[in-house]
């Protein structure tokens, strides 16, 4: 069962890691617009959040609104970490790439992906955009997630990439385009809804709070601390609850042909 699926996801991995050895610079470029466009959503979810802030259904209306960032990535094009986490693992244990490879990728898409979130967080900072009640929110959400301790994190950083590399899997399964829009909306309405923690949605909302603290109790550790708990969880949650799982239903059988 989903051979055929899980099969696609292991050669989307073969080409990822030759994109990265044939163009490392274009790669790096493809990660900061994943980078960008998750932090696009960001921006939006959390303007929402500042203007409506007290209301009820505000959580509510930021899932809602969130679903723009990992549709950017998968329809404008862009290399994104925590999906690669799903993707990379499938090829890892089929064999169409190598572990080695697949740790190399995710290091430099998780460079890649933090330079493009810092420069749209600072584009956005010098626009004069987190001035008021929007920046304020961000500050305090941003201190709220640096004041959290670490089992919480990792927990909710696992919650939260079981659902994007369910929407990354959908991708695979889904037949039309439009299908692979609708289920990037569920699966992100949840994890957001919910209050999960993603690695590269924090990269930009943590560093607007560095560059606008508004008062919130912020630090360059508490960016560090809470980048390096969520990123763990993110990892745990892609590949051991979402690649492994769908690993061993598919009946995958390791190869040595890739690199």
């Amino acid at each position: 069962m989903f051979e055929e699926e899980f099969a696609a996801a292991a050669a989307a991995a073969r080409a990822k890691a030759a994109f990265l050895k044939r163009n490392p610079a274009g790669y790096f470029l493809a990660s900061m617009l994943a980078g960008a466009f998750i932090g696009f959503g960001v921006l939006l979810a959390f303007t929402i959040g500042g203007l409506l802030e007290g209301a009820a259904y505000t959580k509510v209306l930021m899932g809602v609104s969130f679903g723009v960032a990992l549709s950017l990535v998968v329809m404008a094009g862009g290399e994104l970490f925590t999906g690669n986490n799903f993707v990379m693992t499938a090829g890892a244990v089929s064999g169409t790439v190598g572990w080695g490879g697949a740790v190399r990728l995710w290091l430099v898409c998780w460079l890649g992906n933090l330079a493009g979130a810092v420069l749209l967080a600072a584009m956005f900072y010098g626009a004069g955009l987190t001035d008021g009640a929007v920046g304020a929110y961000m500050a305090s959400g941003a201190a709220g997630k640096m004041a959290l301790p670490p089992v919480h994190l990792f927990l909710r950083g696992v919650l939260c990439n079981v659902l994007v590399c369910l929407a990354v899997w959908c991708g695979f399964r889904c037949k039309s385009e439009s299908g692979k829009l609708i289920m990037i909306w569920w699966c992100l309405f949840a994890f957001i809804t919910c209050g999960f923690e993603h690695s590269v949605a924090n990269m930009t909302l943590l560093t607007i709070a560095l560059l606008n603290p508004a008062g919130a109790a912020v630090s360059a550790g508490g960016w560090l601390y809470n980048l390096m708990v969520v990123t763990a969880g993110n990892m745990a949650g892609g590949i051991l609850f979402a690649a492994a799982p769908y690993a061993v239903i598919a009946g995958c059988r390791h190869k040595t042909d890739g690199f």
